[in-house]
C-alpha cells in the first residue's frame, strides 16, 4: 500500500501596489520539491478557506501519490476582511479591476521569481468558491495570455460576468472547470440578501458551451458549502491538472 508524500507549507508576504496593502499567502510546495524541476501554479482565491476547509494540500498530495494529478505550487490567497472580499472579487466591487491587477502584475512576476514555475499560460489555474470563482474568471478573461485555466465552484454571476464571457477573444482559449449545486437556488451572501446562484450559472453554461474554450460542466446534489465543494476537489484537480 502506498503512504501520501509530504509536501512544505510555507507563509508569505507580498506588498501590494494596487491593493496599497500587505498581502499574506500561504504557499504549498509538492512532496520531492527542487528548483532544478519546474511547476504549475495552482492559485486559490479565499486561499485560506482552500487550505483548511478545502484540505486542498492534503487532496493534492493524494492525487501525487497515486500518479492521478501533476506536482504543482498551490498558492493561497486569503481576504483581510468580509467586506474587503466583496470589494475585490465582486464584478462591481470597487477595488476588483486593482485585485485582478495584483494577481496579473504583481503576485504572478513574484511567483515566477521566487520559485521554478512553467512560464505558460496553460500551466496557470486560477480557483475559487463563489465570489472568488467569479473574480478567477474574469481575472482570465482579462488576461488569457497570462492564466491559462479556471477552477471555479458555485461562482456568483450576474450580466457583467456574463457579458465578459461574450466579449471574450476567441483566439485565446482557456481550459474551464465549472460546479453548481442542484440546491442552490437561495443562497444567502455576506450583503444578507438571498440569490438563485443555479439559473444564472445555468446560462453561464451555455454561453461557455457555445464558446471555443475547453470546458467541463457539471450540476452536483448540494448546496453552497464547503462540504459539497471539498468533496469535489480531486474531481477538478484531475481534469485541469491530469499527470
Amino acid at each position: 500500500m502506498s503512504t501520501t508524500l509530504q509536501g512544505t507549507l510555507q507563509d508569505l508576504v507580498i506588498q501590494s501596489n494596487y491593493l496599497n496593502d500587505e498581502v499574506p499567502l500561504l504557499v504549498y510546495l509538492p512532496p520531492n520539491f527542487t528548483p532544478l524541476s519546474s511547476y504549475d501554479l495552482l492559485i486559490c482565491q479565499d486561499g485560506k478557506d482552500f487550505f483548511q476547509l478545502g484540505r486542498i494540500p492534503r487532496q493534492m498530495e493524494a492525487l501525487i501519490t497515486e500518479y492521478e494529478v501533476r506536482e504543482t505550487i498551490i498558492i493561497g490567497v486569503p481576504y483581510p476582511s468580509v467586506s474587503e472580499r466583496r470589494e475585490r472579487y465582486h464584478p462591481e466591487g470597487e477595488r476588483s479591476e486593482a485585485y485582478r491587477r495584483f494577481l496579473a502584475f504583481e503576485l504572478l512576476p513574484y511567483l515566477d521569481e521566487h520559485f521554478p514555475t512553467h512560464q505558460l499560460p496553460s500551466a496557470r489555474t486560477l480557483a475559487g468558491d463563489s465570489l472568488a470563482g467569479t473574480i478567477s474568471l474574469l481575472t482570465a478573461l482579462e488576461y488569457p495570455t497570462l492564466f491559462g485555466q479556471v477552477m471555479m465552484h458555485s461562482p456568483y454571476v450576474d450580466e457583467h460576468v456574463l457579458s465578459a464571457v461574450r466579449e471574450h477573444n476567441q483566439k485565446h482559449s482557456l481550459s474551464i472547470y465549472h460546479v453548481i449545486g442542484s440546491e442552490e437556488t437561495t443562497v444567502k451572501m455576506t450583503n444578507g440578501q438571498e440569490a438563485d446562484f443555479l439559473t444564472p450559472n445555468q446560462e453561464l453554461s451555455e454561453l461557455i458551451e457555445s464558446s471555443s474554450f475547453t470546458y467541463s460542466f457539471r450540476i452536483f446534489e448540494g448546496n453552497h458549502t464547503w462540504t459539497y465543494w471539498q468533496k469535489d476537489l480531486p474531481t477538478g484537480l484531475k481534469t485541469l491538472l491530469p499527470f
